[in-house]
């Protein structure tokens, strides 16, 4: 699907194989122990697991602008983690990438998508709740912080898909 925004086209497809190297560097700039490319591999060989890129159409190789990954259990969806590039937000990808997984999850009739949030983040926590997540359960003093000891709680969302 084609997205335009301020003159930039940006197009959500399924994430692929090339794809892994470009996903540390994304996810480094959110989490304090980002994935390595060998966990994202490890992850994506994994027969449930699914993600999602959002691309900046028309630069070298249609540069990675975020991403997504996803996976379906028992009819019950989590989203394991996903990274907009510092650079890009504020243009709704975050939501469109989460769209994305909505409709797979939709088309594999699941009943609920699960996630957790750092209770700090505002604007996540808050498209998250426009999306129609509610928060369900926390998890105490679960994210840490670079350079300091304080701990935050991880906020458990549910999104009923039925």
């Amino acid at each position: 699907m084609k997205l335009p925004f301020l003159g930039v086209d940006f197009v959500v497809e399924a994430l692929g194989e090339d794809d892994v190297r470009h996903l540390p560097a994304l996810h480094a700039e959110d989490f304090v122990r980002p994935w390595t490319t060998h966990e994202f591999a490890s992850l994506l060989e994994q027969d449930p697991v699914f993600g999602f890129a959002v691309r900046q159409v028309g630069t070298r190789n249609n540069a990675l602008a975020g991403f997504v990954l996803a996976r379906l259990v028992a009819g019950e969806g989590e989203i394991l983690t996903i990274a907009v590039a510092r650079a890009h937000r504020r243009r709704g990808l975050g939501r469109d990438l989460m769209e994305a997984v909505l409709r797979e999850l939709h088309a594999q009739r699941a009943e609920a998508l699960f996630l957790e949030v750092d209770e700090t983040n505002a604007a996540a926590s808050a498209l998250y709740r426009r999306l129609g997540f509610r928060e369900v359960a926390r998890r105490p003093a679960y994210y840490e912080h670079t350079g300091t000891t304080r701990r935050t709680d991880a906020l458990v969302m549910r999104r009923d898909l039925r």
